[in-house]
């Protein structure tokens, strides 16, 4: 087995670095929800997901070998692709969270590995099978699940307390869905770390076997098991605020009894397919289940206009960041210039997202704060019975010009029966 030489250990580093954009992408898919409903302060609620995700590493690698022996053909495939695809994901992990949109920083990671492995190898590189059962149907499917079972666990909620009243009773059942609440979250950070951190896991397993270091088909070493489970803790816990306020507020607006609803339904669907090796997106799970929740109860709304620019970045991750890769790639196959170049690149737009984003800060001060635009604009007919609306009673209309009086006698009402004198 060779020495890791400098290109992998940049590329190792590189994948730490994506592991860590990971991490305060996806801190909301746990925490948002428990923010917004006011069950734990802002950063009490990242400390604890940090340590769980760090937990939940540890529980398992069936996720990682999809990843490093399951997508691409390890046959052939050089280190200066895991390279170009990690340059891919970083910067739409960044893009997204600049202006704030929930994406799938896996999705991410995925179609910045399938871009530069095609630019490299040709499609022939790419096992479609994989791709298709074990990526892009649970990307469809595990949001319509999460979101199904949490509107009707949010409906099932409120059809169990409707008859209580007794203002006590009322109080200790809110705060025993704030317990339930701040438990399901927890639940939802280990789920991501058996998911999401393993993703990292996977891609420095795959350079190490494409160096050398490792036989194919191996499991994660140890050394990668913690170093990625670190980075993923600590991104975590610095809080990706931007998306924390889109999807605790942004999204719909969330009572405590729907935040439960909505976490416990998603950590079920993240574990499940955590056991059974399919490496679905966190983020698209944990936003079902809260839109799910939002329309479970009576009176409840989901944002549209905030969901379509969400379903829009969803749609956009996969070939956006394969495009990206596929370019990367491109710049890596010319040699050391080329390598060199990528990197520049990539330091050089991570630094200009993050100058964009002091522009206007959010952070664990102001991240239950709605921003501007955020209220779902009113629609065609809500605005047109706003206008003929009458006036309150008792208050002259200021534009009446002419006053009819009413008749001496109305006509008879068929509808009335007749006065009796």
């Amino acid at each position: 087995m060779e020495h890791i030489t400098l290109l992998l250990a940049i590329v190792v580093v590189t994948a730490l670095v994506f592991d860590f954009t990971n991490g305060f992408h996806d801190t909301a898919n746990a925490m948002a929800t428990t923010i917004s409903t006011g069950a734990l302060k802002p950063k009490t609620a990242v400390a604890m997901s940090a340590v769980l995700n760090l937990i939940g590493a540890f529980l398992s690698v069936e996720v990682a070998k999809t990843i490093s022996g399951g997508i691409v053909n390890e046959d052939g495939l050089r280190t200066e692709v895991i390279f170009a695809a990690l340059v891919g994901a970083i910067l739409w992990n960044l893009l997204t969270w600049l202006v704030g949109l929930p994406s799938s920083s896996s999705h991410a990671l995925f179609g910045g590995l399938i871009g530069a492995a095609v630019m490299s190898a040709g499609w022939s590189s790419i096992n479609g099978g994989t791709v298709v059962t074990k990526v892009l149907l649970p990307a469809i499917a595990a949001p319509l699940v999460a979101g199904l079972a949490a509107m009707l666990a949010t409906r099932l909620t409120y059809r169990i307390n409707r008859n209580v009243t007794d203002p006590n009773q009322l109080k200790s059942t809110a705060e025993g869905y704030r317990a339930g609440q701040i438990a399901s979250a927890g639940l939802v950070s280990l789920a991501h770390g058996t998911n999401d951190a393993q993703k990292t896991m996977g891609i420095i397993t795959l350079a190490l076997v494409t160096g050398g270091v490792l036989a194919p088909g191996s499991n994660p070493p140890m050394w990668v098991i913690v170093s990625a489970g670190l980075a993923i803790a600590l991104g975590t816990y610095l809080g990706g605020w931007r998306i924390i306020r889109t999807m605790g507020s942004g999204l719909t607006d969330l009572k405590p009894p729907q935040g439960f609803a909505a976490q416990t339904s998603a950590a079920t669907v993240i574990l499940a397919s955590s056991h059974l090796g399919f490496s679905l997106s966190t983020t698209q799970s944990c936003s079902g289940a809260v839109m799910g929740a939002g329309l479970g109860r009576k009176g409840g709304v989901v944002r549209w206009s905030t969901a379509t620019r969400m379903f829009v970045a969803w749609g956009l991750t996969l070939p956006a960041a394969g495009l990206v890769g596929a370019g990367a790639e491109f710049l890596t196959k010319q040699g050391t210039w080329g390598i060199t170049v990528t990197a520049i690149l990539l330091v050089g737009g991570s630094f200009a997202i993050w100058l964009a984003s002091r522009r206007q800060p959010v952070d664990h001060t102001n991240v239950n704060d709605t921003a501007a635009g955020e209220d779902e604009p009113q629609g065609v007919v809500t605005t047109a019975i706003a206008a003929v609306q009458p006036p309150p009673v008792g208050v002259p209309a200021s534009d009446l010009m002419t006053t009819i009086p009413a008749p001496a006698t109305a006509p008879d009402d068929p509808a009335r029966p007749p006065a009796t004198v």
